[in-house]
């Protein structure tokens, strides 16, 4: 910056030539500079002005927001004073085939106490103990004052009890906001969807895991952020569900057993349509595991997947199939059923000590079950070949299907697989397996052969498994099975119009000592398939130590206990899923006793 000089050499010699007063000259010189010097400050002044208005515009408008969004927001509970990071607790949903709600998850409050900010610690434990008599005053009042900072009264609270909680009127009990799982079917499926636990919980939130079922099994898909929205869609169909465990439950409860299990299934796809398991339980509450002697005794225990039993002459027609696939049988070969007849020592004999005559037809032998006639089969098999084929069709292996809990179902048979184990296994004895293996293995008989692997979800596109057996002597197995129903030990599953094919299988239990049977306690199965023209579904029904006790003795045998159960479930279920109704010559389903063997 150049200043200009108060008394300028140049002009004071020009005034002095010129006879005026240079002093003039250093007085307007002096009055410039300080009108220079008053304007600069006046500038810096207005910029620091304009500045500080700025700020405070600035600082009015932030604060200005926040109280209007405080305003408009939902009024909630503090939350704890403790640290901690953000839990995740949105998990998807479960849903049916066509979409139903079978799993959600449902807003509710938890309820906490900061004991610092109580009033009166006692009143309000008296209150709360009132509210939930689960709860015990002295406790609660013991924890309101022992010191901390922090108490959990109760981790869910329905609508009413928080209104009741509200109306204690005490500073110090708090709610937080969470969501936890809601099952609106109740007990509906209640062993397919398992259920649900609080993992890490805080005030606000809580994590939701799962602890059972298709919940547990399906963990990380449904507790993954990215696919909350999208629900989880099952195989089930929630009408043929309670369908089936409706009926299921009235035959249990009429035929005075002490357990129950079905199995509906899709025998192309293997899709699961519905899955019962009884007793049962309710998801929504779902209590802990209780050791038994008898772990079939507990509620959460599912037959139809966890349990294994040995099935009896369900297994008949898996004997016939590979010896007819192997080209030993055709269903018109005469088998020898003479008696007696033993087996490394051991007599084999048929049920309720019934004589079949020297020799059956193959396709007879499926038609009365022949014990002695299926073992006979076998042999001609051998041990080894038998044991691989068993093992081709799932059946000595555990159930493959999404949940945690099938893994455990191992399948139990003999080892070394010898001669006994060999005639055994062919009527069904020696080897125990799962209800669900039963199904799959019924399946791939249904489908024409190819191996069948079942499944709990939902999906458009299924790959065809390998081939177990040629599609002509599936057919014949189907054709046989038929005849079972039609003239055999399965009369009274003789539907009109769903040309049900199946075979009864009454095994005896192992005694609690191990060693024998008790004949007084049976697991009944009949295992169907259906229509036997053109098979699109299977369904298996198994009794725990069922008993008839309408007539004049009791009776145990598949025939008169699942069969009939079984028969009802298809008959109410073949309209919802389609199924039109087949015109069959009148004889064929005209009403028959069962032949009383097994």
């Amino acid at each position: 910056m150049i200043r200009t000089p108060l008394r300028p050499l140049a002009r004071i010699l020009d005034a002095r030539a010129k006879g005026q007063n240079p002093d003039v000259i250093e007085k307007e010189n002096l009055a410039a500079r300080n009108d220079a010097l008053r304007d600069r400050s006046r500038a810096r002044a207005e910029k620091r002005l304009i500045l500080l208005a700025l700020c405070f515009f600035a600082s009015f408008t932030v604060i200005g927001t926040r109280m209007g969004s405080l305003a408009a927001s939902t009024p909630t509970e503090p939350r704890s004073a403790a640290g901690g990071s953000e839990i995740s607790a949105q998990r998807g949903d479960i849903v049916d085939r066509s979409g139903r709600i079978l799993a959600t998850n449902m807003l509710t409050y938890a309820l906490y106490a900061q004991p610092r900010d109580l009033v009166d610690p006692a009143h309000a434990a008296a209150a709360l103990a009132a509210i939930f008599p689960e709860m015990n005053a002295n406790d609660l009042l013991r924890r309101f004052t022992d010191g901390r900072s922090f108490v959990w009264v109760r981790k869910v609270l329905s609508p009413e009890q928080k209104q009741m909680v509200h109306e204690i009127g005490d500073p110090g009990l708090y709610f937080g906001q969470r969501e936890m799982r809601l099952y609106p079917n109740g007990n509906l499926a209640a062993h397919i969807l398992g259920g649900t636990a609080f993992g890490a919980e805080g005030v606000n939130s809580a994590q939701v895991i799962g602890t059972a079922g298709l919940e547990a099994a399906q963990q990380a898909r449904l507790s993954d952020p990215a696919q909350s929205s999208t629900p989880l869609t099952l195989s089930i169909d929630l009408t043929l569900q309670a369908t089936v465990e409706e009926v299921l439950s009235a035959g249990m409860t009429t035929l005075h057993a002490k357990g129950a299990a079905a199995i509906l299934m899709d025998v192309h796809s293997g899709e699961v349509l519905a899955m019962a398991s009884l007793p049962d339980f309710d998801p929504n509450d779902r209590g802990a595991v209780v050791a038994t002697h008898d772990q079939s005794d507990n509620p959460l225990f599912n037959r139809a997947v966890q349990g294994v039993y040995e099935l009896g002459s369900t297994f008949k027609i898996f004997a016939v199939a590979q010896a007819m696939d192997l080209g030993l049988v055709t269903p018109d070969t005469q088998i020898d059923t003479a008696q007696p007849f033993r087996v490394a020592g051991y007599p084999i004999n048929e049920f309720d000590g019934h004589n079949y005559g020297p020799t059956k037809s193959v396709s007879d032998v499926i038609a009365v079950s022949s014990n002695i006639g299926a073992a006979h089969i076998g042999l001609m098999i051998g041990g080894e070949r038998q044991k691989q084929f068993l093992t081709s069709l799932g059946l000595l292996d555990p159930p493959q299907i999404e949940l945690l809990e099938a893994h455990s179902a191992a399948a139990q048979f003999q080892a070394p697989w010898g001669e006994i184990a060999t005639v055994t296994a062919s009527y069904g004895h020696g080897v125990a397996t799962s209800l669900l293996n039963l199904a799959a293995a019924y399946a791939t008989i249904g489908n024409g052969g190819s191996k069948v692997t079942p499944t709990l979800l939902h999906s458009d596109h299924h790959t065809q498994g390998p081939r177990v057996i040629t599609e002509a002597t599936a057919r014949a197995c189907v054709t046989m099975m038929r005849r079972v129903v039609t003239d055999g030990t399965a009369t009274f599953a003789n539907v009109p119009g769903y040309q049900v094919a199946g075979k009864t299988g009454t095994a005896e239990k192992p005694k609690k000592t191990g060693r024998g049977y008790d004949k007084e306690k049976v697991i009944n199965t009949f295992a169907s398939v259906f229509p036997a023209s053109d098979p699109q579904y299977v369904l298996i029904v198994t009794l725990d130590e069922p008993v008839e006790m309408a007539g004049p003795k009791p009776l145990r045998t598949a025939g008169y206990t699942a069969v009939p159960v079984a028969a009802e479930i298809i008959r109410r279920i073949g309209p919802l899923v389609g199924l039109r109704p087949i015109i069959e010559d009148a004889a064929l389903t005209a009403p028959k006793q069962p032949v009383a063997q097994e």
